[in-house]
């Protein structure tokens, strides 16, 4: 039920809600932020994208969580370092589930 509410309030959020919803500001020096996509692979909406969105939503108010609860610097450093796993993490499931509908992620080749 968790993940059915997450979507509802997904779907009536524009597409970047879910990514300006990052306190960059407060990212340590030095953290290089994941990539988090913002349209699907192949352009098909279908559950996958909707779990990855969901992950993501999910990822951003753990962080928003631990970055209140942080009382020093380590603590704001693991709850980045958490963000990171989390957000890359999701997006290996999505593309594991795309690849398995035979969808695949584009790639750029330049020269011969």
């Amino acid at each position: 039920m968790k993940k059915w509410t997450t979507l509802a309030i997904l779907m009536a959020l524009p597409a970047t809600a879910a990514v300006a919803a990052v306190p960059y500001g407060s990212m340590p020096p030095g953290f290089d932020a994941p990539h988090i996509r913002t349209s699907p692979i192949a352009g098909v909406v279908n559950q996958q994208w909707y779990n990855y969105k969901a992950d993501i939503l999910e990822a951003e108010k753990e962080l928003h969580s631990d970055l209140r609860h942080s009382t020093d610097r380590e603590d704001r450093w693991d709850a980045w370092d958490e963000w990171e796993t989390e957000v890359v993490d999701a997006d290996k499931d999505y593309v594991k589930e795309m690849r398995k509908k035979g969808y695949r992620t584009g790639r750029v080749t330049v020269g011969g």
